[in-house]
């Protein structure tokens, strides 16, 4: 039973449909690993284990009385999901105390499309406040711990899908992203995770929501232990939904088309501020090596205006208009100024936010106090996405995900601008995969961003897909008693 807590959710429902296992067994075997490893994770908030036992056993006797090639792609395969998706009857906090007894009354689009694929949800998982830190950790669930070192964070804001599936309990899991929150989380647990081109996959039925041009920027994708799940799993979920306002329709390629000769791989080793370590910059140079000797032109190069990314995102986020982050912290009729949060934060102990969000409340009007410094920064973002586009072409960019592995809780406060490495990518609406690289000598998760120009999510699977069989993908953490 233990191989099934390693193998690819396509893997799993083709076993599923010969028969070979049934669902009962692969749903089973994830709820016990996830039993055994939740209380020392805090990945999983909420479970629905008896009504995953249920699901199953449906989807047996479906596949009894079925032609088994009539059955949909994930049938009888468990999965988690990020507590800001509506899961019909689950929490749907978003991390936020004033929202704590909130129950989703229907599924997400994202959600649907995945159970209408036949996986079996198995619960829900953690998150950052209001889904806008790199740990996830909140004042309703508590914080999240990494599998391969509890001391460490799990990133966020779908820190809790990246421990779970990093774990080995959870197949894949389906998280959002608007500064790197499916790839941080995919990074510092060892996993695969892919940030979808801008409006390639809808939002509708998370919250917080975003508005305007950051319906873009706000991407909903899948994290998975196995390569070969990413383009199955981001085909079921990509597609307009008539509800999402910036989703749209996007001709996607074929990974399996995808040739590596003469591919023009550009890799950027740094935003010119902040250094990665010496393991992540040879996990890079790993990377781009293996597409060298696939016969892709691989070259060094370096964008200056990388080194504004936290300006031009911010600046970017701010012009895309709708609810500020304090107005979203201070619903249910708390202030909306954190200052006398902050003080009674540190002297009381008594307010009901986290520290990250609250300094974040505090420094988000800045770009509206410095009118012209933002527009300057607007132009930048705009001249840097031409940029990007113009030196990728229709080849890939490798990437840094953030300058370290895993840090040691509450670490990402000082400094706290790090996440840039991805967030940058965001508001270039550029498709993005996590690829994990191994294991440093401390035992912690390396990896690579892998982005194209937008349209291209083929192409950094392909190479997500390249990467796994040359250096192995996922490292399941040890066990521990």
């Amino acid at each position: 039973m233990d191989e099934l807590l390693t193998l690819s959710t396509l893997r799993l429902a083709e076993l599923v449909r010969s028969g070979t296992v049934s669902s009962r067994d692969v749903v089973e075997a994830h709820v016990d690993h996830a039993r055994r490893v939740n209380p020392r994770l805090n990945a999983i908030v909420r479970d629905r284990y008896e009504a995953a036992r249920g699901e199953a056993d449906r989807a047996d006797r479906v596949l009894r009385e079925q032609d088994p090639a009539g059955l949909p792609p994930l049938h009888g395969v468990p999965c988690t999901i990020k507590e800001c998706f509506a899961l019909e009857g689950m929490p749907n906090s978003s991390g936020l105390v004033s929202r704590r007894h909130v129950l989703a009354d229907r599924d997400a689009t994202a959600v649907a499309r995945v159970r209408a694929a036949g996986a079996i949800p198995l619960g829900v998982t953690n998150v950052s406040e209001l889904c806008m830190w790199m740990e996830t950790n909140n004042r309703v669930y508590g914080r999240t711990n990494n599998p391969y070192d509890e001391d460490r964070i799990v990133g966020g804001s779908s820190g809790g899908e990246g421990a779970i599936v990093g774990a080995g309990a959870s197949p894949f899991g389906i998280g959002s992203d608007i500064g790197g929150s499916i790839r941080m989380p995919a990074f510092f647990n060892g996993i695969f995770g892919h940030k979808p081109t801008g409006g390639l996959v809808p939002g509708t039925g998370q919250f917080p929501i975003a508005h305007g041009d950051a319906l873009r920027y706000l991407t909903t994708g899948p994290l998975c232990r196995r390569a070969e799940d990413l383009w199955p799993l981001l085909r079921i979920l990509a597609g307009p939904d008539g509800h999402d306002g910036g989703c749209r329709e996007i001709e996607l390629g074929d990974p399996g088309s995808v040739s590596f000769a003469g591919m023009s791989v550009v890799t950027i080793p740094d935003d010119g501020v902040r250094a990665p370590t010496a393991d992540l910059r040879a996990a890079q140079a790993r990377a781009a090596d293996a597409l060298a000797k696939e016969g892709a032109v691989v070259r060094e190069a370096r964008v200056a205006d990388l080194r504004h990314a936290f300006d031009i995102w911010s600046a970017m986020l701010s012009a895309a208009g709708g609810p500020s982050f304090r107005e979203m912290l201070a619903e249910g009729g708390g202030t909306t100024w954190p200052g006398a949060h902050l003080v009674s934060r540190w002297i009381w102990g008594r307010s009901p936010h986290t520290l990250p969000a609250l300094v974040l409340a505090m420094i988000e009007p800045l770009p509206k106090l410095a009118p012209a410094r933002t527009r300057r920064m607007l132009e930048r973002g705009r001249e840097l996405r031409a940029a990007l586009g113009e030196l990728v072409g229709e080849g890939v960019l490798l990437y840094p995900p953030y300058p370290e592995p895993a840090p040691r809780h509450t670490k990402p406060l000082m400094p706290p601008f790090n996440w840039v490495y991805t967030a940058i990518l965001n508001v270039m609406e550029f498709p993005v995969t996590q690829v994990p690289m191994g294991l440093n000598g401390d035992g912690l998760p390396l990896g690579v961003q892998v982005a194209a120009s937008p349209g291209g999510d083929h192409r950094t699977i392909a190479v997500a897909n390249l990467l796994e069989k040359r250096f192995g993908g996922w490292v399941p953490p040890p066990r521990r008693s």
